[in-house]
């Protein structure tokens, strides 16, 4: 006779009791989870953002001269193919003193892209720029952007990313600089932000 070939079973597992069953003692038994009645008198809360404060209906009260400009990346390659100089071309579209602004997190974005774009590297480290330190972990400049403006009010956020700017527009007083026919143009502008303040 033959032996009868057993195929090996490869990585069984014993069968384990389960913490409810009937075979446990009943100190050793886990307890049948009891649903909370929920009281239909209570009122139910809900987290609802807080409203901004520097908001006036969509009209941002925090947003005047000198206007501080929060710059991507993108923004400042496209400008140099456009032959356009940053600071001078921002005045231009907003008749008004602008600072911009570079965060920590675009400068190294750009210090990544190498010796290829070292001009936009010269001009990220231009003294009129005013560099923002940003305490999050990485270089991911877009999701820094988002939250600093949503934080504060206080900024224009020039980008022609295009995901970047569908996020912002979600954002309520905060207006967009895009560049478009060799110019800066600026979105969600009320007409009357420039004008001197009563």
């Amino acid at each position: 006779k033959g032996k009868q070939k057993k195929t090996r079973k490869y990585a069984t597992m014993k069968r384990m009791l389960s913490l409810r069953d009937q075979r446990l003692k009943e100190k050793d038994r886990l307890k049948p989870k009891k649903k909370e009645k929920k009281d239909p008198s209570t009122l139910k809360e809900r987290e609802v953002p807080q409203h901004p404060s520097c908001l006036f209906f969509q009209y941002n009260t925090q947003l005047g001269p000198p206007y501080h400009i929060l710059v991507d990346t993108n923004f400042i390659n496209f400008s140099i193919k456009a032959k356009l100089d940053l600071v001078q071309s921002m005045m231009d579209c907003l008749y008004a003193k602008c600072i911009p602004c570079i965060t920590d997190c675009v400068m190294a974005e750009i210090e990544k892209l190498g010796q290829k774009y070292r001009v936009a590297l010269r001009i990220a480290k231009d003294p009129r720029f005013e560099r923002l330190p940003c305490t999050h972990k990485g270089t991911y400049a877009d999701d820094c952007l988002v939250q600093r403006v949503t934080q504060h009010k206080c900024y224009i956020v020039a980008t022609v990313d295009r995901d970047l700017k569908r996020r912002i527009r979600k954002i309520p007083g905060v207006p967009i600089m895009y560049i478009s026919n060799h110019r800066y143009n600026i979105e969600r502008m009320p007409d009357d932000y420039g004008a001197p303040r009563f």
